[in-house]
């Protein structure tokens, strides 16, 4: 494969990851721990924050602790989503996904 092939299929995959890169904004994930809901998109940016047990707020440590498994679970599935979008790109540039 000479130059020119391997440029003209770095710049395929890197229109393809934009495009990626582009829905995964547009995909939001919700996870949900003690009363805690957390939004974030593919791309792991925090949407929205919500504390549907008002119990909590008198209550800091299950707070605290609610907070960081509702977060940590929306995290979580936002990798696997964005691990399974990525599986094509993987496969094109010959590695394993």
């Amino acid at each position: 494969m000479g130059v020119f092939d391997k440029a003209k299929d770095l710049y395929k995959m890197q229109k393809e990851a934009r495009k990626i890169k582009k829905k995964l904004a547009n995909i939001h994930i919700e996870a949900e721990a003690d009363g805690v809901v957390i939004t974030i998109n593919g791309e792991q940016t925090i949407i929205k924050t919500e504390i549907k047990d008002k119990s909590l707020l008198s209550d800091q440590p299950k707070l605290e602790t609610a907070l960081t498994t509702a977060f940590n679970k929306a995290i979580k599935k936002s990798q696997e989503i964005a691990a399974e979008e990525m599986k094509d790109i993987m496969g094109n540039l010959g590695l394993s996904g």
